[in-house]
């Protein structure tokens, strides 16, 4: 069988038991946990990329790097040791999952983007198109993440512009910014850590910001070596680090959702620093948000402030246009620029892959969904049997790591395979009342946290108005309700015609 570059076979079978989508965090989880506790099943896995990463293979801007800890950011089946620091840089991540993806080596596919994938219904299968082919499987696992897709905003003039634009997620590393008069569209997480990576290389650095951003410190430090090898030879001691971390990083939860009225804390350190680093009254009211703390992501930084106060660095307002040879902010100034970088930011509330699955009605999903996501437990969408959506609505986190919800997710993925497999079943759906009973008890959790009522315009926030990303509470609560499969909550069948009767004694327990 041919082998590509990566050392990945290339061709595809005719049909898989679980198919999963994606290698980055939720796909490792998903791949380690499926082959795991299911040997005997045929699992693959398929990415789009030439690499494993996923949005650390992406994300190679200047600069870029995670917001939090280390601790908390690897696998807990694949504990590092080794990080550098407290908060991991963009190539230390992106190598971790290099080596992560290389324990399934043989099950990866890369360069094989998902096309399509329909519902058989009278196969109880998925039928998947990809871009080396088509395939079938009786799960679909999708971990396409949430920033995936990069945002760029539609601009008049844009076409006329005569310099180069590019997105800082799709980082153009032929052209060489030295000396170069460039311009950053936007404030936020992205912003913040290329604009001090560059500013002392270009001739002169333009930022335009829409709205400013909370900003507190970023207390990074190098993890010395005899840290790092007392993690290696003592791994208890790596555990207790990063439970001791974790309880840490739950505290925030109770600042944005569960004790809002706490957030002036919060709200003074962000002042605070900006007061120290700012020096200017003028430019310290530019600097300062007019929303509440924690309603749009909280930025960490030391380097953001001092760098907008260099020489060469002028801060204005959003862009509205460019001219043939410049940008314009919304006073109608013309800024002379050769070069700009789109830091807008990604699309979560409107995943692309969401256009390319079809469920049972044959609609796809982003027609299901119309611009508002919605899943029961963020994994299960009714109309779509035997999918499993990781890092789907409304699991996103505001202060804690992401994969202690892609961990679960992936356990509660094996464990409903394991329950269908036991009662020799066919097929899983989420009714349509569980699944929104489950959203309706989680917009009502959702509805006193600070990213609703803080008064910021922000990514939470769908085109309906309701906040489809973020999980209103702690990490461990969300563990312990994925431990548990509710078949009542489903649509199980045995094949394509024989449902599981609650009422009929031989389907009770099934059901129960």
């Amino acid at each position: 069988m041919s082998e590509n570059r990566n050392g990945n076979r290339t061709t595809l079978p005719d049909r898989v038991d679980v198919l999963v989508v994606g290698v980055g965090f939720g796909g490792l989880a998903a791949l380690h946990r499926l082959r795991a506790d299911h040997p005997d099943l045929e699992i693959l896995a398929i990415e789009r990329a030439s690499g494993a990463g996923g949005v650390w293979r992406e994300n190679d801007y200047p600069g870029a790097a995670c917001d939090v800890p280390t601790s908390l950011y690897s696998l807990s089946f694949a504990p590092n040791p080794n990080w550098s620091h407290t908060y991991g840089r963009r190539n230390e991540i992106h190598d971790y999952l290099v080596d992560v993806a290389e324990d399934h080596r043989d099950v990866i596919r890369y360069d094989c983007a998902l096309e399509n994938a329909s519902w058989d219904a009278a196969r109880s299968e998925w039928v998947v198109t990809t871009e080396r082919g088509t395939l079938r499987c009786r799960f679909l696992v999708t971990a396409p993440g949430a920033l995936s897709e990069p945002g760029e905003p539609d601009l008049p003039g844009a076409s006329d512009f005569t310099g180069t634009i590019f997105h800082s997620a799709q980082w153009d590393h032929s052209h060489d910014l030295t000396g170069r008069r460039v311009a950053i569209v936007g404030s936020g997480a992205s912003a913040v850590q290329i604009v001090p990576e560059i500013v002392d290389r270009v001739e002169h650095l333009t930022v335009f910001q829409r709205t400013p951003a909370w900003v507190v410190p970023r207390l990074d430090r190098s993890i010395g070596r005899i840290e790092r090898g007392l993690y290696r030879r003592l791994p208890a001691a790596h555990r207790v680090m990063r439970r001791l971390v974790h309880l840490y990083r739950e505290f925030y939860v109770i600042l944005m959702a569960r004790r809002p009225q706490l957030l002036p804390i919060a709200t003074a350190l962000g002042k605070l620093q900006l007061r120290v680093q700012v020096r200017d009254r003028a430019l310290r009211r530019r600097l300062t948000p007019d929303y509440t703390i924690g309603c749009k992501r909280m930025l960490l930084t030391n380097k953001w402030f001092p760098a907008l106060q260099r020489d060469n660095v002028t801060l204005t307002g959003a862009i509205t246009g460019f001219t043939a040879t410049g940008a314009l902010d919304r006073d109608g100034t013309t800024h002379d620029v050769d070069t700009v970088i789109l830091a807008t930011g990604f699309t979560p509330t409107e995943p692309p892959i969401a256009r390319h699955l079809h469920g049972a009605s044959g609609r796809s999903l982003a027609q299901t969904w119309a611009g508002s996501p919605n899943a029961y437990r963020g994994v299960s969408i009714h109309g779509f049997p035997n999918l499993f959506f990781l890092y789907g609505p409304n699991t996103n986190l505001g202060h804690s790591s992401i994969v202690l919800m892609l961990e679960p997710q992936a356990s509660y993925t094996s464990a409903t395979i394991a329950h269908l497999r036991a009662q020799g079943l066919e097929t899983v759906e989420v009714t349509e009342q569980a699944q929104l009973r489950y959203n309706a008890d989680l917009d009502r959790e959702l509805g006193g946290t600070v990213w609703n009522t803080g008064g910021c315009a922000s990514w939470y926030i769908d085109s309906s108005g309701r906040n489809s990303v973020m999980w209103p509470t702690f990490t461990n609560t969300y563990r312990r309700m994925m431990s548990r499969f509710v078949p009542a909550d489903h649509i199980l069948t045995r094949g394509t015609t024989q449902a599981i009767d609650p009422t009929d004694p031989a389907d009770a327990k099934v059901a129960q």
